[in-house]
């Protein structure tokens, strides 16, 4: 079983190269609202009107409804992120609050929604300038979807950090939720855009899970939101370079290989669900009212530097800054 043709050192590199300029890009554009604003209004405004219209037209590999939705849903959680982030009267607002987990869910809802609708096309062949082979694996990926996205917590607990690049923090998405959910993404864009998914799957999941892990922990969300959002304009703006380039690499559309992958999404994400379950009955966690992982280490580590935190504290309070 293999997920990918074989690969060139070219591709290899390239990947790489992927891969970083991603968490550059992240990294530049969380640490202002200006530069936030170049990257997520001024950029896409001139893609839209100079050049999507022209990449990205219903014959290309991203002309589909799904990129386009994609795309600017992906654009208005940078947007909404940045409004709370440096808006005061946004940051402690419980109803402004409830906007990350809100467009973290359409974003898992509409791929869930797209592998349904791959598994009942039958399809063995192009489809919307992709391949696609549909299968048990699409219906099983859908459902560790709608895990995934049930599992989503402690949407209660956000809060602005008050250094100087405000980040969107969310203490209790820790990892086993992000990795449930990287391997679940993945499995999606392998099923459904597979020849694209040595990229969108994997170096676009890897960029924001990087930073969440070692650069900014508590800030996955933004990352995602961020990476996605860069990725999204740069394929629409050049389908070539993920289908028809030196660079693009074909999966193997091995119907064990989709299979594998969706089984191995499914099963973490089933156990991703007993974890949380086991922590709300041990831990007495309401995921309506409660982080459900405040006792973990991992929770510990987002919240160490915010003196004073306490379970419980309000939103001004988790936001202190260390």
């Amino acid at each position: 079983m293999f997920l990918f043709e074989s690969l060139t050192w070219q591709q290899g590199l390239m990947w790489f190269v992927v891969l970083g300029v991603l968490i550059g890009l992240n990294e530049l554009s969380r640490r202002g609202k200006w530069a936030g604003m170049f990257f997520f209004i001024l950029v896409p405004l001139v893609l839209t009107i100079f050049v999507w219209p022209e990449t990205a037209g219903a014959d290309s590999s991203t002309g589909t409804w799904f990129h386009w939705v994609k795309v600017y849903s992906a654009l208005a959680g940078c947007l909404g992120f940045m409004a709370i982030r440096f808006i005061p009267r946004l940051r402690d607002n419980k109803w402004a609050l409830m906007f990350p987990p809100a467009i973290l869910a359409i974003n898992i809802f509409e791929a869930v929604v797209r592998d349904f609708q791959v598994g009942a096309m039958g399809a063995d062949g192009m489809v919307d300038g992709v391949y696609m082979l549909s299968g048990s694996w699409d219906y099983m990926n859908g459902i560790a979807g709608l895990i995934n996205l049930l599992a989503i917590t402690g949407w209660m607990g956000i809060y602005i950090s008050r250094d100087k690049t405000k980040d969107m923090m969310w203490p209790d998405m820790i990892w086993p939720w992000i990795i449930a959910y990287d391997l679940w993404n993945f499995a999606y864009v392998y099923n459904c855009v597979g020849d694209h998914s040595f990229y969108a799957g994997a170096a676009l999941l890897i960029s924001c899970t990087i930073p969440a892990f070692f650069l900014r922990r508590g800030a996955w969300l933004q990352h995602r939101a961020h990476t996605l959002a860069f990725w999204m304009m740069f394929t629409m703006a050049v389908p070539a370079f993920v289908s028809d380039s030196a660079f693009a690499v074909e999966s193997s559309h091995d119907p064990v290989a989709l299979f594998t992958v969706s089984a191995i999404a499914l099963a973490a994400n089933v156990a991703l669900a007993v974890y949380q379950v086991y922590m709300m009955v041990t831990r007495k966690r309401n995921p309506l009212k409660h982080e459900v992982y405040a006792d973990t280490s991992a929770f510990a580590r987002v919240v160490s530097k915010v003196p004073g935190y306490r379970l419980g504290a309000s939103r001004d309070e988790h936001a202190l800054a260390s």
